[in-house]
């Protein structure tokens, strides 16, 4: 799987330099895009705007997760907590995160806090959905044999109900993750001193396209490294699960 992944981004990029040299579109070579990436690593822009970033997408998606995975298992274990949570949760689930960030930052400033918070609403959103839907999708016969066995709802709820939802709940963690790298740099695209949203806007006013595919491809990448941790994480979770 490595050297297919291998093959195909050479491939990627072989077909990328193909279309910039008919110059049919305007768009930088491969080349063109290194040489401004090692500009901007040597003189530590790429460094400070990725981490910038990257703090953000950490802090919004750690907390965004932390607080659905419990609050799905509240919505999808006891009725009355979905009654009173779930309208909550679909109401704002049909609000893009990005609708928020301009009334997140007339009220909550422009620092940090409005930033992380749309990334957290971002990541919540989408675990919290999944976490619940795990639940209530775990087959009543194994609970029903559980009880059979004499096994109480503490019992079953930890031996029978988290380890059946959480190829659910890891699916909605990889959801969530995408959703908040998104939301950032839009939110980095509207107020942002720094970050990899921001460097594409400014790149934008002097047309500086080799500066915006550094901060794409930069994201890209910080992305697929994350995912691929959560993979990682997936895989020991759910290493009982039959894959193909």
């Amino acid at each position: 799987m490595l050297g297919l992944n291998i093959v195909s981004v050479a491939a990627g990029i072989a077909l990328w330099a193909a279309v910039t040299a008919t110059g049919v579109v305007g768009l930088p070579t491969p080349m063109a895009v290194a040489g401004k990436a090692f500009e901007l690593a040597a003189n530590g822009t790429l460094l400070d705007d990725a981490l910038a970033s990257l703090g953000r997408v950490l802090a919004g998606f750690i907390l965004g997760i932390l607080v659905a995975i419990p609050v799905g298992f509240l919505m999808g274990w006891y009725r009355v907590a979905r009654g009173i949570i779930e309208p909550y949760v679909q109401f704002f689930r049909t609000i893009p995160p990005l609708a928020i960030i301009p009334l997140a930052i007339v009220t909550m400033g422009i620092e940090e806090t409005p930033k992380i918070f749309v990334i957290f609403l971002a990541a919540f959103l989408s675990s919290v959905i999944a976490t619940y839907q795990g639940v209530i999708s775990v087959d009543r016969t194994m609970i029903n044999a559980a009880r059979v066995l004499g096994a109480g709802d503490f019992t079953i709820f930890r031996r029978v109900v988290i380890p059946a939802s959480v190829p659910y709940i890891m699916v909605g963690v990889r959801v969530g993750l995408g959703s908040s790298w998104a939301t950032v740099v839009a939110a980095e695209l509207i107020a942002a001193q720094s970050g990899l949203g921001f460097r594409m806007q400014q790149a934008q006013l002097y047309y500086d396209l080799p500066t915006i595919f550094v901060s794409l491809i930069a994201i890209g990448v910080l992305g697929l490294i994350m995912d691929r941790i959560v993979m990682a994480t997936d895989n020991v979770l759910t290493s009982w699960q039959e894959r193909l």
